[in-house]
C-alpha cells in the first residue's frame, strides 16, 4: 500500500487538490504595497484587551495600505467554544466603528475568499491534510492519551523536552498497511505532521516588531487534525487560511513566537511563503496592592475585558487612542500634531513597538477621554450621555431625561472656553458630578463637605442674607461677584485676598471661604463647576429650599 493509497482510505471522499483551491481562491488584485491583515480572535473567550489591539492595528495596516481587513471566526476548538462570543466580536468591532471589509456573520458572507469560518471550511484543510499523508509528510496516530501522559511524565522527570518527537514518535514509521489496518478495526487516531527538522540546527526568522531572531528547527510531530470532530488544529488551520485568502501579514500576541519554528516548517512542507508576522507584546499593568509589573489578567483585572470600557461608556476613540498609544511610541505625539484626524491615518510602524511589555494605565486613558469629553458640545454630550444611560442606568436615563434642558444647561458649565472643564471620564462618572442639581436626589442622605466655615448658624446666616437680601437673578457674572464681595466685608470676611494675606486676623475669613459656604449648602461639595451658573440653573426658589433642608437638618 502507497501513502496515497492511505491518504484515500483516510479521505474516501475528498476528490480536490490543493492546486484546485489555488484557482478557486486566487491572487487579489491590489495595488503593490497592499496589506492584507486578518482578525482572528478564537470564540473560546469573550473579547478583550489585547483582541483589541490586535484589531486596531490590523485595520489602521489596511486602511492606510488600501488593503484589505478582513475577520475570520477560529472556532476549531468546538469544546471551548463559548456561546455568545462571536456575537460580542462583532457588536463590539462596530461599536468603535470597525468595518472589516470580509467577514461572515449571521448567514452573511461578504467577500470572495469565505468561508470565514473555520469549522465550515472542513473539506479544504482535509484536502491539505491528505496531500501531507499521500506524500508522506503527514501519518495517523495511534497513542492513546494514557501514553502520551506516560512520555510526558517520563520527559518531566529527566528533564527532557516535552512533546512526541524522534522515539517518542511511535508511528511515524507504521507502514501504510499496518495503518490501514488499524484504522478499518476501527481504532482512534489523530493525524501528525512529520517534522524533517533537526532541533541542533538553527535557522533565521525575521519579526516586523524584534527584528531577525535565531530559532531551532521544529522536530515535533504535533497533531493536526484531532480525531472525534476531525477538524484541524490551529497551527495548520491558520497555514492553509493564510495561504489561501493571502494573508500579507498577521499581527498575533508574544506568546505565540514559540509556535514559529512549527509555522516555518509547515509553509515549508507546502512551498508556500509565509506572511510577514508582527507579534505585539504582552500587555502589562502596575498591580495596585503589589505595586508590581504584570500581565494584564481576563480573571483579575475587569479592565481587561471589552465589556468593562462600554458598560463605564468611555468614547469609543478615547480607547482606541489609549490602545495606539501603546502599541507606537510615536503615536501620542501623532495626535498631539492631527487632533482632529482619523486614527487609522496613523502611520503605524511595528518597529516603534515595545518589545519588553506594553504598560496599559487606566489613568492614561481617563486624561484622554477627558480631553475628548470636553471638546463635544453640551448638546452632544447629553445625547451620547442618554444613549449610555438607556443601557447601563435606567436612573440617570429618567432623570436626565425628565430634566433635559437643566441637564444641557449644567453641562455647558465652563464648556465653550479656551481651556474646558475636563471632568467626566466617562459616561458612568458624570453622575456623581452633576447629582445636586437634581431636586429628586436631595430626598436622599447628604454629607457636606464644609471648609473653613463650618458653623452651622453662620453658614445658616450667610445664606439667609444672601438669599433673601443680595441675590438676584438677572445680575452678571460680575454683578453677582460684586455683590458677593460687598456682603463679605459686611458680614466680616475680606473680600480682597492681598489684603487678607497680610492681616489675617482682622477677619472672619476670605470670599473664598465665603463662596465655598454657599457652594457646600447648594451642592453639599466644595469642589464643583463655576457656582454662578450653578445658581442661575437652580434658582431662588430651589435654592431657598436647600436652606430649609440645611436647617433642618441641624
Amino acid at each position: 500500500m502507497t501513502n496515497k493509497e492511505l491518504a484515500d482510505l483516510i479521505f474516501p471522499n475528498i476528490t480536490k487538490t490543493p492546486e484546485d483551491y489555488e484557482q478557486t481562491y486566487p491572487n487579489r488584485n491590489l495595488k503593490e504595497g497592499a496589506k492584507v491583515v486578518r482578525f482572528a480572535p478564537s470564540p473560546t473567550g469573550f473579547m478583550h484587551i489585547g483582541n483589541m489591539m490586535s484589531a486596531v492595528i490590523n485595520y489602521v495596516l489596511a486602511k492606510g495600505s488600501e488593503g484589505v481587513f478582513y475577520v475570520r471566526n477560529e472556532d476549531t476548538d468546538q469544546a471551548r467554544t463559548v456561546e455568545g462570543a462571536v456575537d460580542f466580536i462583532h457588536h463590539t468591532l462596530k461599536y468603535y466603528n470597525i468595518y472589516p471589509d470580509e467577514y461572515e456573520y449571521n448567514n452573511e458572507i461578504v467577500g470572495n475568499y469565505g468561508p470565514y469560518i473555520q469549522s465550515e471550511r472542513i473539506e479544504i484543510y482535509h484536502t491539505f491534510i491528505k496531500h501531507l499523508i499521500s506524500i508522506g509528510r503527514a501519518y495517523p496516530c495511534f497513542l492513546t492519551p494514557d501514553e502520551i501522559n506516560e512520555i510526558r511524565e517520563y520527559q518531566t522527570k529527566s528533564k527532557k523536552r516535552i512533546g512526541i518527537y524522534g522515539k517518542y514518535a511511535k508511528y511515524r514509521d507504521l507502514s501504510p498497511e499496518d495503518a490501514a489496518t488499524k484504522i478499518n478495526n476501527g481504532e482512534k487516531f489523530v493525524v501528525r505532521f512529520k517534522s524533517t527538522g533537526d532541533y541542533n540546527k538553527k535557522f533565521i526568522f525575521e519579526d516586523l516588531t524584534k527584528g531577525k531572531i535565531e530559532f531551532p528547527e521544529n522536530d515535533l510531530d504535533v497533531p493536526i487534525m484531532k480525531s472525534g470532530d476531525l477538524l484541524p488544529t490551529y497551527h495548520f488551520a491558520h497555514l492553509v487560511d493564510d495561504h489561501l485568502m493571502h494573508t500579507t501579514h498577521v499581527v498575533r500576541g508574544d506568546e505565540w513566537m514559540s509556535s514559529v519554528p512549527l509555522h516555518f516548517e509547515l509553509f515549508k512542507a507546502f512551498g508556500y511563503k509565509m506572511p510577514k508576522y508582527i507579534h505585539t507584546s504582552l500587555i502589562l499593568k502596575k498591580d495596585a496592592e503589589t505595586g508590581t509589573v504584570r500581565k494584564i489578567s481576563k480573571r483579575k483585572d475587569p479592565e481587561a475585558l471589552m465589556f468593562f470600557y462600554e458598560e463605564k461608556g468611555y468614547p469609543t476613540i478615547a480607547v482606541i487612542d489609549a490602545v495606539l498609544t501603546i502599541a507606537n511610541s510615536n503615536f501620542e505625539e501623532w495626535r498631539t500634531s492631527h487632533p482632529d484626524t482619523p486614527f487609522y491615518e496613523f502611520p503605524f510602524s511595528p518597529k516603534k513597538m515595545s518589545s519588553n511589555g506594553a504598560l496599559f494605565d487606566l489613568d492614561k486613558l481617563d486624561n484622554i477621554s477627558k480631553n475628548y469629553l470636553s471638546k463635544m458640545t453640551s448638546t452632544d454630550l447629553y445625547e451620547a450621555y442618554l444613549k449610555w444611560a438607556e443601557k447601563y442606568d435606567e436612573h440617570v436615563f429618567n432623570l436626565i431625561s425628565e430634566n433635559k434642558d437643566k441637564t444641557i444647561a449644567f453641562l455647558n458649565i465652563e464648556r465653550e472656553t479656551k481651556k474646558p472643564r475636563k471632568d467626566y471620564e466617562n459616561y458612568a462618572s458624570i453622575f456623581s458630578k452633576i447629582w445636586y442639581i437634581f431636586d429628586s436626589e436631595w430626598d436622599k442622605e447628604l454629607n457636606y463637605e464644609f471648609g473653613k466655615i463650618y458653623d452651622k448658624d453662620e453658614i445658616i446666616n450667610i445664606m439667609t442674607e444672601y438669599l433673601n437680601n443680595v441675590y438676584d437673578e438677572n445680575d452678571t457674572q460680575d454683578e453677582w461677584f460684586n455683590k458677593i464681595k460687598n456682603l463679605c466685608e459686611k458680614m466680616g470676611y475680606a473680600s480682597d485676598m492681598k489684603n487678607y494675606k497680610e492681616h489675617p486676623d482682622n477677619y472672619k475669613g476670605n470670599v473664598a471661604d465665603f463662596t465655598t459656604a454657599i457652594r457646600v449648602v447648594l451642592t453639599t461639595s466644595s469642589m464643583t463647576p463655576n457656582l454662578y451658573d450653578i445658581m442661575n440653573i437652580l434658582g431662588k426658589d430651589k435654592m431657598l429650599n436647600r436652606l430649609e433642608i440645611l436647617k433642618a437638618k441641624y
